[in-house]
């Protein structure tokens, strides 16, 4: 499983990268995997509030729906508006293209109290 060493990581395996006052929100190459052909994205509203382990939005996948958990309290200020065309994209490049939202955290605190790649990658061994 691919966990690159830039991010931070939930334990309900969403993904994190700082990017400026904001933090950008996917699901980690674990979850697509575990998800199996990802054929819709519910994204969240632009503006809606985003609660720590709370549902965000929802992935409908061949073989389940799933929530995605907010992995920090913040407000969503910008979605992946592709994903609705093209949902494929979470799979093919979890990381990049297949990102779900933009969060700005209501603390500068939180993107620092998430896991770290080697957190995560005990935990998905476990």
């Amino acid at each position: 499983m691919n966990v690159p060493e830039d991010l931070r990581y939930s334990s309900d395996h969403e993904w994190c990268r700082q990017e400026g006052d904001h933090v950008r929100v996917g699901i980690t190459d674990y979850a697509q995997d575990a998800l199996g052909d990802i054929v819709y994205v519910q994204l969240p509203e632009p503006g809606a509030a985003a609660s720590a382990g709370q549902p965000l939005c929802e992935l409908e996948s061949t073989k389940s729906v799933s929530d995605v958990f907010a992995p920090l309290d913040g407000t969503v200020v910008e979605v992946n508006s592709e994903l609705v065309d093209s949902p494929q994209r979470v799979n093919e490049d979890p990381y990049g293209e297949g990102w779900i939202c933009l969060i700005k955290p209501a603390s500068a605190e939180a993107f620092g109290s998430l896991m770290g790649a080697e957190g995560y990658r005990k935990l998905i061994e476990a």
